[in-house]
């Protein structure tokens, strides 16, 4: 289902930004027992994006019950919304925009979530690699065709999620979900400021990491440092978090990380 500006539609305007220059941000949300997971983190995301790429959105608390009526017609799924900058004349200025879109829809939950978290996954090492952009990194933004071509990558093998690579080689995310490694008792994931998603799960693992007595370190690291780590783990909104058991030769058994965050993530509490 689909609601565009509150009405039940699937039609958008040939000229809205979101089609004509990927103008516009977005946030997935996992909805659970009818009501949106970590739905005040969502909203400050997306208010983060729009602050950040000057887009004029004020009608936070209208969102905010347009988001719960979609989730109130699914007891499980996802919620997605999408915030573009609306229609406006011609050319890359952003004069006459002055009505955001909001577009929101709902949608069943991957099935195989489920058999990922039981299994763990395997990785591959993605050729394609990120832009690094200071003025983008970290907000989920519209425009995602890097993440396409990973994904096209990633269907001609046999693994379930890629290590993608910023454009200087360091490690950043995967296709679609944040990565943390293992070291005893220390915790490391990529530095997002310069490109990649700062995504909701993984602030909402660094908290309970760091909760849990883990000294979690943010830093610019190769795939290589992974030949160290005693255990990986990787977390989006929806899955939430799942075991990593294989890269190329090396492979994962232990479960200390995940066993602390999956009841954490399954069932996730607004700070």
């Amino acid at each position: 289902m689909f609601l565009i500006n509150g009405r039940e539609q699937d039609c958008l305007n040939a000229s809205d930004r979101a089609i004509q220059f990927g103008d516009g941000c977005f946030t997935t949300a996992r909805i659970t027992a009818s009501r949106v997971d970590l739905l005040p983190e969502h909203l400050h995301r997306l208010q983060r994006a729009c602050e950040r790429l000057f887009i004029d959105f004020s009608d936070w608390a209208l969102l905010e019950d347009e988001m719960c009526r979609l989730a109130a017609m699914q007891k499980d799924g996802v919620l997605k919304v999408i915030l573009s900058r609306g229609t406006g004349g011609r050319g890359y200025a952003v004069s006459g925009c002055d009505s955001p879109t909001r577009l929101l829809r709902g949608s069943a939950l991957p099935a195989h979530y489920t058999r990922w978290r039981e299994e763990g996954v395997t990785l591959s090492l993605s050729p394609i690699r990120l832009g690094r952009n200071p003025a983008l990194a970290g907000i989920k933004h519209l425009n995602r065709l890097e993440q396409v071509l990973i994904r096209r990558y990633l269907e001609q093998t046999q693994c379930d999620e890629a290590l993608v690579l910023d454009s200087e080689g360091w490690l950043t995310e995967c296709c679609a979900a944040n990565i943390f490694w293992r070291e005893g008792r220390r915790v490391f994931t990529p530095r997002l400021d310069q490109a990649g998603v700062d995504g909701i799960m993984r602030r909402y693992c660094l908290e309970k990491l760091a909760c849990a007595g883990y000294r979690v370190v943010e830093l610019n690291a190769p795939p290589q440092a992974l030949k160290t780590a005693d255990e990986v783990v990787i977390c989006n909104a929806l899955m939430p978090v799942v075991p990593v058991r294989a890269w190329e030769a090396l492979n994962w058994s232990s479960r200390e990380m995940y066993h602390l965050l999956a009841p954490l993530c399954e069932h996730p509490q607004s700070s």
